[in-house]
């Protein structure tokens, strides 16, 4: 069995990675840890409990992380996600927050770390909040996992929410800085250029939101309002190459639980700009060497997406 340690900020493409993690074979989750992003933390909570829901899965344990960033302002994106993360489309039969566990996030990672040492896959789809101050409060904790897979930054300097910035790492660049410089495990990188590249076909869309159950009306509904946005003619002139969408946090995900996933990809070292009008929170790639670093993380670059169509139709059967 694969073991898990999923850090989420649930918004629409979050909770189809969770949902292709909640049914992919061979596949534990030992915990969900939520942060600020996409919306308020207490979005992200409830947001996670109702995927769970859906799935029949609320026996997957949930940790209440970090509602803002190290020291950066707050940022959210629910011009996209919505107000509430999931598109505004409220279910009054949610459970509630009282599902919780009392440990907080980065508390519960380290147990659950030392608990499976070297066995433990962390999987990071939100702001890296949660994560540094994990390091910050056991600096060995990198040491204890087999590997982390992100989904943020940028490898072009082509921004989506400054003019070089990725969501993920502007919402907190100093932890973003604090993971790419003390995790030392095995690191991989599915960054917003990538996931661009990576879009899958409105085609395939409509077929897969077309199937005929409770999962893929719940992934319609929430998504109406992310994918109006997607197909307009503004958003596509913003990403790398609008032939689809783009589930980005979906792609870690994938690459997480299936070992075969990755078709492509570079080893280099990175860290993330701190400073700068234009650039702060861009992920920096480091071919020159002059970083000394000797960790390298392995950069996505292509992916098997017929597997990924795979893993999707298997998340709402």
């Amino acid at each position: 069995m694969k073991k898990l340690i999923l850090d989420v900020d649930i918004g629409v493409d979050d909770a189809q990675a969770l949902m292709i993690a909640v049914t992919a074979p061979d596949v534990e989750i030992l915990g969900i840890t939520c942060c600020h992003g996409n919306t308020s933390l207490d979005n992200v909570l409830k947001n996670t409990l109702r995927v769970l829901q859906v799935c029949n899965r609320l026996d997957i344990p949930v940790y209440k992380g970090f509602s803002r960033p190290l020291l950066a302002s707050k940022q959210h994106a629910s011009d996209y996600h919505g107000k509430d993360g999931l598109g505004d489309v409220p279910d009054p039969d949610a459970p509630g927050l009282d599902l919780l566990k009392k440990k907080k996030a980065a508390q519960a990672m380290l147990k659950i770390a030392r608990e499976n040492p070297g066995e433990v896959t962390l999987v990071a789809t939100a702001p890296l909040t949660n994560l540094a101050v994990a390091v910050q409060l056991d600096p060995s904790f990198p040491k204890k996992l087999k590997a982390l897979y992100i989904m943020g930054g940028n490898t072009d300097s082509r921004g989506n929410t400054t003019v070089c910035g990725e969501f993920n790492f502007v919402a907190d660049p100093e932890a973003a800085y604090i993971v790419l410089d003390r995790y030392t495990c095995p690191t991989y990188i599915a960054a917003w250029e990538f996931c661009c590249r990576s879009s899958i076909s409105w085609s395939f869309w409509d077929e897969w939101l077309s199937t005929n159950t409770k999962k893929a009306a719940f992934i319609k509904k929430i998504s109406t309002l992310s994918m109006k946005k997607a197909r307009s003619a503004e958003y596509q002139k913003e990403v790398v190459a609008g032939k689809g969408f783009n589930p980005c946090d979906v792609f870690a995900l994938a690459a997480a639980v299936d070992d075969g996933f990755i078709t492509e990809s570079e080893e280099v070292a990175v860290t993330v700009e701190l400073d700068g009008r234009n650039t702060r929170g861009m992920m920096v790639m480091d071919y020159m060497e002059q970083l000394k670093k000797d960790h390298k993380a392995v950069i996505i670059k292509s992916v098997d997406l017929e597997k990924l169509k795979k893993m999707l139709f298997r998340a709402v059967q």
